[in-house]
């Protein structure tokens, strides 16, 4: 905690706390109070335009497991920022984005840069959108918004935060929370898929995105053994979530996507005949 605790000083110690010392972002002016004195342990990855921001966030965030923090430019980058968070929020991917609005004495003009309904310009790409209502209560609208990002179904939250707020003294912040990334299954459902498709004659899987999401890989690998079942893909994938190349006598792998192309394309021949 610094001498003159600020919102800013208590929010970051929040960050540190969260493990949130990596931020991508194209940021503008209303992100500068944010951005001044930019704390030496921690690291900003800057892109050239905020759609090339969200994709690399997005990669750190799948790779590490761990939610993103995003910092971009009021609302021209957030709107450069949609085309990607699209693709994020259908990967379930957790991002934490903030960007900067006006001070608040100065929106109720509708400064250039003041963010026009800025909760509503994301939307519906990200689970949460909030601006908060105090200035005191942005380290709380962080700490909700891990939380958000990080419980299944995972994917993108969004803070407008305005440009003044970050000055304002702020004693201190307690309310830090432990967050579940995993949702219990009802054990009497799982108990009736598996005695259907223990009985099944001929039965084959679907595996989706969500299976290597939630580190399954290689209890796939093993369900497809053990059932000795065809394996199909979901269309769309975001990520493989079975070996292509697994084999053994009854176990192939055929990507349910190829196979509504080429039924898409056998219908079309029919109609151009």
């Amino acid at each position: 905690m610094t001498e003159q605790s600020t919102v800013r000083s208590v929010t970051y110690d929040l960050l540190r706390t969260l493990n949130l010392t990596t931020v991508f972002g194209n940021p503008g002016s209303t992100e500068q109070p944010f951005l001044q004195d930019f704390p030496e342990d921690f690291t900003y990855v800057l892109a050239l335009q905020e759609a090339s921001v969200i994709a690399m966030a997005d990669t750190f965030a799948q790779v590490t497991g761990r939610p993103a923090l995003v910092n971009v430019h009021s609302s021209a980058g957030m709107g450069n920022a949609v085309g990607n968070l699209v693709a994020a929020y259908h990967g379930n991917t957790p991002l934490i984005i903030t960007s900067g609005q006006q001070h608040r004495e100065l929106v109720i003009g509708d400064p250039y840069l003041g963010n026009r309904e800025a909760t509503t310009l994301p939307k519906p790409w990200v689970k949460w959108s909030y601006e908060p209502a105090r200035a005191e209560d942005v380290p709380e609208a962080f700490m909700r918004a891990y939380a958000e990002a990080l419980q299944p179904p995972t994917g993108p939250v969004y803070l407008s935060i305005p440009m003044d707020d970050w000055k304002r003294p702020l004693s201190g912040f307690t309310r830090v929370r432990t967050v579940s990334d995993r949702v219990g299954p009802d054990t009497a459902r799982l108990r009736t898929f598996a005695d259907r498709i223990s009985t099944s004659r001929n039965p084959a899987l679907v595996f989706g995105p969500e299976v290597d999401r939630a580190g399954g890989w290689d209890a796939a690998v093993a369900l497809a053994e053990k059932l000795r079942a065809a394996v199909y893909g979901a269309p769309l994938l975001d990520r493989a979530s079975f070996p292509e190349d697994q084999r053994h006598p009854s176990t192939n792998l055929a990507v349910f996507g190829r196979a509504v192309a080429l039924c898409c394309y056998q219908r079309i021949l029919k109609l151009t005949m």
